[in-house]
């Protein structure tokens, strides 16, 4: 088990979406958010207080994690005096990324010289099997986005939140780095090999209660280039009753691709949903989760007005304005 509470490591994080664990872990974990360490330059900021290594120690800070999603996941040069120090004054060390802490000979020497942990959480703990297609009990929710970073893990905790509170039996079901370390267990998807991703997703969501709700995290977009196998898996493995569109309407071009523009909500539907029904003939779209953080409040309102109309769907922003018609709409399959 990670110890708790963290202190968040934002590195040179160049904007907010490259630190999106440690945004994840404060928006749904703020009890375990001590504080958060910069280095020069960074261009991310939680609203944290900025601490020290030692005053996030003295403020109960246990683990170090590391809250960026770096493109291509890697441990940067640039970091390793301050993890190092971190080991040193006695914390653990906590990441989702590719590049593993395990396999960084000097990260290893200073934990083993100090006696503490190094917690590579994109690392499977199961030997997941193949997929089998084969229909399970209880049912199943997946957001599917537009692109990356849209808003499909928030989509699901919001979902998650909401029907812990009317009593509901639902399950937030992590699939990527922050959402395992938000909520201490999951599997790291994009780390399975790739025969058994599927697998590994039919493992996540067993057999259950009849009205019991498995709320599937959400990973990548079929529409991006670099990262559409991990959606598929979940489509296929997590043979969903319903998928939530997701989407950023702000966005100029698809993350990372400057040269991708990112499919319109219509194309969304009209590609996920018979996938989906490969795997679950009884899959529908039930509604429309748009981030708009960087809209106004009107014209966020009048945003997803106009959405919902065209597309004849409940639309709201989970985060921002609550995921109750999302809910009220899954209540009814």
């Amino acid at each position: 088990m990670i110890e708790t509470p963290y202190l968040l490591f934002l590195g040179d994080a160049p904007d907010m979406l490259a630190a999106k664990v440690a945004i994840g872990i404060r928006d749904w974990r703020p009890e375990n958010a001590v504080a958060q360490i910069r280095l020069p330059g960074c261009g991310a900021n939680l609203g944290l207080t900025d601490m020290t290594l030692a005053e996030a120690k003295a403020a109960g800070a246990k683990t170090l994690v590391i809250g960026v999603a770096n493109r291509g996941g890697v441990i940067s040069t640039k970091w390793k005096d301050l993890l190092i120090a971190a080991l040193g004054m006695g914390y653990d060390l906590a990441s989702g990324l590719h590049n593993l802490l395990r396999n960084e000979a000097d990260l290893v020497t200073a934990a083993k010289k100090h006696g503490r942990i190094l917690h590579d959480v994109r690392i499977p703990s199961v030997q997941y099997p193949i997929a089998t297609g084969e229909k399970r009990t209880g049912k199943r929710c997946l957001p599917v986005g537009t692109d990356c970073s849209v808003g499909k893990m928030y989509t699901a905790m919001a979902i998650e939140r909401d029907m812990t509170e009317r009593g509901m039996k639902a399950t937030f079901r992590a699939t990527g780095q922050t959402g395992i370390l938000i909520t201490g267990g999951g599997v790291p998807l994009d780390a399975v090999v790739a025969d058994f991703m599927a697998g590994s997703i039919e493992y996540l969501t067993p057999d259950n209660d009849p009205d019991h709700w498995d709320i599937i995290e959400g990973q990548g977009s079929l529409f991006h280039v670099s990262y559409s196998g991990v959606t598929l898996a979940l489509i296929h493995g997590g043979q969903p009753d319903a998928l939530i569109l997701c989407h950023e309407p702000t966005r100029e071009h698809m993350r990372g691709l400057p040269g991708y523009s990112l499919p319109t909500l219509e194309t969304l539907r009209d590609i996920a949903l018979p996938l989906a029904q490969v795997g679950n003939s009884d899959c529908k779209v039930i509604g429309i989760s748009v981030n708009t953080q960087h809209m106004s409040e009107d014209d966020a309102r009048a945003y997803l007005a106009e959405v919902s109309q065209r597309m004849d769907l409940p639309a709201t922003d989970p985060y921002r304005f609550g995921a109750g018609v999302l809910v009220d709409a899954l209540a009814a399959l």
